[in-house]
């Protein structure tokens, strides 16, 4: 079946990528990895010895990237509806983390240390109807933000992928609230004609929602 030229372009596009060629150089399962990259190193949101839970990781780029960061200093959770193959250090939950099953097993795996630092790079899979898009997007930011909610210890740090459209700036509104500080961050490797940024939340108020 010949592919669409929408499809081509981005093909086309994705295998010239500089970031997807230097992902796979260095092994790395996603582009992904270098928003993260950036973002770690600057705003320095990893430190020795964290907790940090990997939300929506499959592939696991992300995963692969704070595990490199950490060294073998720290613990890293990812959970995924989706399966994805074992990363070294990296302990690996499949399920989704809404369901009381998967927390208890989340609760389990945790052992009862606080969490750190909650990464989210959820993205629903496209429809190319914006307006379904935008509101399954921003059902997935609310998901990371209540999970962060439920899991972070006091000061912690939540990251998390939105798309700018409706329910953006309630959504930013609504972090400002729970943290103390909220910063909109770009990355180099995030194409630009994408609506997506990062918020980087940190100094998490425990409680400061209810």
């Amino acid at each position: 079946m010949a592919r669409s030229k929408s499809s081509s372009r981005w093909l086309k596009e994705h295998f010239s990528d500089p970031f997807v060629k230097r992902a796979q150089s260095e092994g790395l399962r996603s582009r992904a990895a270098y928003k993260l990259e950036e973002l770690i190193e600057r705003d320095r949101i990893l430190a020795p010895g964290m907790v940090v839970v990997d939300l929506g990781a499959a592939p696991g780029g992300w995963s692969q990237m704070v595990r490199r960061a950490l060294g073998r200093h720290g613990d890293v959770i990812a959970l995924d509806i989706l399966d994805m193959p074992s990363i070294p250090g990296v302990e690996f939950l499949q399920g989704d983390f809404r369901e009381e099953s998967v927390l208890a097993a989340f609760e389990a795996m945790v052992g009862g240390r606080a969490v750190d630092l909650v990464l989210s790079d959820m993205a629903p899979n496209m429809s190319g109807v914006e307006s379904v898009d935008q509101a399954r997007s921003m059902h997935l930011c609310e998901l990371a933000r209540d999970f962060a909610e439920q899991h972070l210890k006091p000061g912690g740090t939540f990251l998390v992928k939105v798309f700018q459209g409706v329910g953006f700036d309630d959504y930013v509104r609504d972090l400002r609230k729970r943290y103390t500080k909220v910063t909109m961050r770009k990355p180099k490797a995030s194409r630009a004609r994408s609506p997506e940024v990062y918020a980087l939340c940190t100094g998490f108020r425990a409680g400061a929602a209810k």
